[in-house]
């Protein structure tokens, strides 16, 4: 059986659409029995596309607890293509905890359904293994002890969700449990080596399973419907332009990295270049001291010489004489006492 890709947001889109599909899908990922979910018209999808995908869709969905009771939760399912930044995420979240339509309507305090975050990514998230990871939301006290009584409180859900993220490259067709068996219609391996829009998928392994039998056929539908196999066309070229522009931006941004280095290592050639010369110029101004003090020293002894010569003068000694008293010629005892 060949069924459409629905990694593709257009697929993806069309086959949430189908009430007893999206039961079926969100019921694997929470591991709940949903008993009706609908979906919130306020937010199907991205109606312009931005610098990044990141199609959204939202359901109000009714749960059955273990207990027996029922309650209302809000489930947002986030799908990306692409490495995202997570503050396009919070983002969306952010614009959930504030709509008016998420407040239960009989609450007089206003508490907001509870809500759980569903991320699909078509890429993986650092170095973790898992395929599917859940992560939850817990009270503790103050020395760590986990608290049970009285959770879950419809204040704490109104401020905390629990999320879902799903990392679509390690889906590999094994299938261990029920959640395995929904999700291995992403697996992404069984796309047809000259198309990825389409799944080369064995249905055989499914023929006892009617909850999967609709899955299956909603892709089958959309493998044949043309508008959706275009939609699809124009996916890949959105994506081939984001990637060649993400290309560009990253060598660009590698090219500015290095550009810094080499200003870095230029600013710290001239910082120790002008350190040489800041220590050069210390030096010499040493070395002028030093030849002051000499020429200070030199000019105290010519004094001190000029007046012994000129007092051996005074007292009648000869130039000869006084040359041969102070060891010198007699041309230097002319010039000491002119």
């Amino acid at each position: 059986m060949t069924i459409a890709n629905p990694i593709y947001d257009s697929v993806f889109k069309f086959l949430m659409e189908d009430e007893r599909v999206a039961k079926t899908i969100l019921s694997a990922l929470l591991k709940k029995d949903i008993v009706k979910v609908e979906v919130r018209p306020h937010e199907y999808s991205n109606s312009q596309r931005d610098s990044l995908s990141m199609f959204r869709i939202d359901f109000a969905a009714t749960v059955r607890e273990e207990d027996g009771n029922k309650r209302m939760i809000l489930i947002e399912v986030q799908k990306t293509w692409l490495e995202t930044e997570t503050l396009r995420f919070r983002q969306y979240l952010g614009v959930q905890y504030q709509r008016k339509e998420n407040i239960i309507a009989d609450s007089k305090e206003g508490y907001a359904m509870p809500m759980v975050a569903v991320y699909i990514l078509g890429h993986r998230v650092g170095d973790i293994d898992e395929a599917v990871l859940y992560v939850h939301h817990e009270a503790y006290d103050y020395d760590n002890q986990r608290v049970t009584k009285g959770i879950p409180n419809p204040f704490v859900d109104s401020l905390t969700h629990d999320s879902i993220i799903v990392q679509i490259p390690l889906l590999h067709g094994q299938i261990n449990n029920r959640l395995d068996k929904v999700l291995s219609v992403f697996d992404q391996t069984l796309h047809l080596p000259e198309s990825e829009h389409f799944l080369n998928f064995d249905e055989s392994r499914y023929q006892d399973d009617e909850d999967m039998q609709p899955i299956l056929h909603r892709l089958l539908m959309a493998a044949s419907d043309a508008d959706t196999r275009q939609d699809m066309n124009v996916e890949d070229e959105y994506y081939s332009i984001i990637e060649k522009r993400d290309t560009e931006i990253m060598l660009n941004a590698r090219k500015i990295a290095e550009q810094n280095v080499e200003l870095s290592e230029q600013r710290a050639q001239l910082s120790e270049q002008r350190a040489q010369l800041s220590e050069q110029q210390a030096q010499l101004s040493e070395q002028r001291t030093q030849l002051s003090e000499q020429q200070a020293q030199l000019s105290e002894q010519q004094s001190q010489l000029k007046t012994f010569a000129s007092l051996l003068m005074d007292s009648g000694w000869s130039v000869d004489d006084i040359a041969t008293k102070m060891n010198m010629t007699p041309e230097q005892i002319k010039k000491l006492l002119s």
